[in-house]
């Protein structure tokens, strides 16, 4: 028996998958807890068409982060910070500090896709990377100037 799974199934197979299992277990198990459908023509029809408006919706958000990567390496980052001996910090710049310079000049980036690998405590240039897509990451210099 043919079905589509609408859910993960250990040793059967990941959701959206049309997999071939047993009669009793489609029928008896598959089926009626809702982890499956049968795999009729229609039902495949409406799997490939949710595939096809998912694909569309992984593009176009590829090509918004493409457009944000663009904007966010025109823009140099500069922040302005109290700074004692040795050119350390009084205090941090932090990843929600980068989101407000960015939201300043009108770019909005979620504070989570912001990859620091700890605070920045020290003046001068810091590359931070920042994930805008699974498939793209972009790395901007934030430079940290001393308050005046």
């Amino acid at each position: 028996m043919k079905v589509i799974l609408q859910e993960n199934v250990a040793n059967v197979g990941e959701a959206g998958e049309v997999v071939d299992v047993a009669d009793g277990y489609g029928r008896n198990f598959l089926i009626p807890q809702g982890k499956a459908v049968q795999a009729t023509p229609r039902e495949v029809k409406r799997l490939e068409a949710e595939k096809r408006v998912v694909q569309d919706r992984l593009r176009k958000a590829k090509k918004e982060a493409d457009e944000i990567a663009k904007h966010l390496q025109s823009i140099s980052c500069v922040i302005a910070r109290k700074a004692g001996e040795e050119d350390k910090l009084f205090g941090s710049v932090t990843a929600q500090d980068i989101v407000d310079f960015f939201q300043e000049k009108g770019i909005e980036i979620d504070r989570k896709k912001i990859e620091m690998e700890g605070l920045i405590k020290t003046l001068g240039e810091h590359e931070v990377p920042i994930r805008l897509h699974p498939q793209l990451t972009v790395k901007i210099t934030v430079k940290v100037v001393p308050e005046e």
